[in-house]
C-alpha cells in the first residue's frame, strides 16, 4: 500500500502531522497512518464525561505550540483554529485567599510578589526580552552549536540548576518561591534534580514572551487544522490504520511518532543489537494520574483572581510542592499532590451546555502506577475553592493504565516521551549526531523521544524531516 508514496509516516499526534507537513512541504507525497479513529494523538477531545461537555485527552494548555517556530510558519487560522489567552496564564493560589499570579506582563507580575518585585523583574525580564534568541536553542537538539551562544550561556547558568535550591537562593517570599516551584513541577522530575530550574525558567518565560493559549473547541482543533493543512498540500491521513511491523512500509522514506519501545516492536530483529540495547535502557518519566470533571458552576475559588487564569497551579508552598515531587522518584504517591488544573470554560463556552463547565487536572504518579489519586486531587481543589466538590456533576478518572491504553506513547502514564533527567535530554533517544535517525536505511524517529522533546510545538517532528530530507 505504501510503495506509491515517498514517505510514510506512523502516528499523527503533533509531532508526527508536523514532519508529514514538512516533507509535503518539500514536495514528497506523503501518507500519515493512524491507528485510532481520530488524528491527534495528545491533541485529542471527546465527551468523557456528560453529553456536550468537550473534554481534551491529554494536553489542554499551549504555551509551547505559541512559541513554535514550526507552528507560526503554518496558516492554522485558515483550517479552523482559534486560539483564546485568557487574561492570566496562570495562578498559584496559597493559603487564606492569597494567590501568586503570572500575568503576561512581567511588570504586573513581579508587582504581586512583593519583597521578591524586583528579583523576579531582574530574572524574567531579560529572558522574556531574548526568547526570540533563546527559542532555537530550545527547541532543538541540545547537541549542536547554538545561534546565539551568550543569550544560551546566561539561560543556562540558571537553567542547569536545582529547582528547589534556585528558588530558595533567588527569592525570599512563599509567593515568588511557590510560583517557580509550580512552573518547575511541569518537569515531572524531584526539583532537587539537576537541570529541573530549567523547566521554571522556560514556561514562565514563555508566559510573558508568547503566552499560555488554549483552542477553542478542544485542542483535536489543533490535531484536525494541522491533517487539514496537509491535505491541502496533498498529504493523505487515514485513520484506523495501525502499522504492526515496519515491514508493512515499503516507501523510502519511514519516519515513527512512537516512543522506542513501539519502535523495537515495529523493527522486530532489524535493529543492530546495540542500538537494540540502547533503546531498551531509555527511562521513562512518571505517569500521570487524570481527572476530567463537568461542573454545575466555575470553580469557586476563594482567591477570586484565580478565575483569571486558564491554567491554576494547586500545591502550596515551594515546601509542599518538593516533597510532593519526590513522591514518584521513590515509587510513593503524594497524600497532598502537586495539581495541575485547568479550567478552559472559562473562556471558551463552546466546550459545555449553557451555564456549565469544564475543568481537567493531573498529579504525578509512579510510572504505571493504580493508586487511585481522584481524593487526594479533589482535596487540593476543595482546599483552594471550598465547596468545588458540591459543583461536580460527574467526573472521569484516567489512571495511567488508562491513559497508554488510549495512546500507547504514553507509557506507564509518561505524558512527555520519557524521562526529562539532564542526561537524557542531551541524548535523546540515545546519543547520535543525528538524533532522528537510527541504523536502519530511511527510518526515521520522530516523536517527544527526541529533541526537544515533549511538549505541543511540533519540532521534533519538524526536526527529524528536515534530517530525512538532508536539510536539517
Amino acid at each position: 500500500m505504501s510503495s506509491q508514496y515517498d514517505a510514510v509516516v506512523v502516528g499523527s499526534g503533533p509531532n508526527g502531522l508536523a514532519a508529514a507537513i514538512e516533507l509535503a512541504r518539500a514536495g514528497r507525497s506523503v501518507l500519515v497512518r493512524e491507528a485510532a479513529e481520530a488524528v491527534g494523538g495528545g491533541l485529542r477531545s471527546g465527551e468523557l464525561t456528560l453529553p456536550g461537555f468537550v473534554h481534551d485527552l491529554c494536553s489542554a494548555i499551549h504555551p509551547m505550540a505559541a512559541a513554535s517556530p514550526f507552528f507560526r510558519t503554518i496558516p492554522l487560522s485558515e483550517h479552523g483554529l482559534e486560539w483564546i489567552e485568557p487574561p492570566a496564564p496562570l495562578a498559584h493560589p496559597l493559603e487564606n485567599g492569597r494567590a501568586a499570579v503570572l500575568h503576561r506582563s512581567v511588570e504586573e507580575t513581579a508587582a504581586g510578589l512583593g519583597v521578591d518585585e524586583a528579583s523576579y523583574r531582574g530574572l524574567f525580564g531579560p529572558l522574556a526580552a531574548s526568547w526570540g534568541e533563546l527559542e532555537s536553542a530550545l527547541l532543538g537538539p541540545l547537541v549542536r552549536v547554538p545561534q546565539h551562544p551568550l543569550a544560551l550561556a546566561r539561560f543556562g547558568l540558571s537553567a542547569l540548576q536545582p529547582a528547589d535550591s534556585f528558588a530558595r537562593r533567588r527569592f525570599k517570599g512563599e509567593p515568588a518561591r511557590a510560583l517557580f516551584a509550580g512552573l518547575a513541577g511541569h518537569s515531572l522530575l524531584p526539583l532537587e534534580s539537576i537541570g529541573s530550574a530549567s523547566f521554571g525558567l522556560v514556561l514562565g518565560t514563555t508566559g510573558h514572551a508568547v503566552g499560555w493559549p488554549l483552542p477553542r473547541g478542544g485542542s483535536q482543533r489543533i490535531a484536525d487544522a494541522l491533517a487539514a493543512y496537509l491535505r491541502s498540500l496533498g498529504g493523505e491521513v487515514q485513520t484506523g490504520a495501525p502499522v504492526e511491523s515496519l515491514d508493512e512500509l515499503s516507501a523510502p522514506t519511514v519516519l515513527c511518532d512512537v516512543t522506542p519501545r513501539q519502535l523495537l516492536r515495529l523493527a522486530g530483529d532489524r535493529l543492530p543489537p546495540r542500538y537494540r540495547r540502547r533503546l531498551e535502557r531509555f527511562r521513562y518519566g512518571p505517569g500521570v494520574f487524570k481527572l476530567d470533571w463537568a461542573l454545575s458552576g466555575p470553580i469557586p475559588w476563594t482567591a477570586p483572581v484565580c478565575a483569571q487564569a486558564g491554567t491554576v497551579h494547586l500545591g502550596g508552598t515551594l515546601e509542599e510542592i518538593v516533597a510532593s515531587e519526590q513522591a514518584p522518584a521513590r515509587g510513593e504517591t503524594s497524600e497532598r499532590p502537586y495539581v495541575l488544573l485547568a479550567q478552559p470554560t472559562l473562556f471558551d463556552a463552546s466546550r459545555a451546555p449553557e451555564g456549565k463547565h469544564t475543568a481537567w487536572a493531573y498529579c504525578h504518579v509512579p510510572n504505571g502506577s493504580t493508586v487511585d489519586m481522584t481524593e487526594a486531587i479533589e482535596d487540593q481543589v476543595e482546599r483552594f475553592a471550598p465547596g468545588f466538590r458540591e459543583r461536580v456533576l460527574a467526573r472521569s478518572a484516567l489512571a495511567p493504565a488508562d491513559l497508554e491504553r488510549r495512546n500507547p506513547n504514553l507509557v506507564g502514564g509518561d505524558i512527555g516521551g520519557g524521562s526529562n533527567e539532564l542526561r537524557q535530554l542531551a541524548a535523546r533517544p540515545v546519543l547520535r549526531r543525528v538524533p532522528y535517525a537510527t541504523p536502519l536505511d530511511g527510518v526515521y524517529l520522530c516523536s517527544a523521544s527526541t529533541p526537544p522533546g515533549g511538549g505541543v510545538h511540533g519540532m521534533c517532528g519538524y526536526l527529524a524531516a528536515h534530517a530525512a530530507l538532508g536539510t536539517g
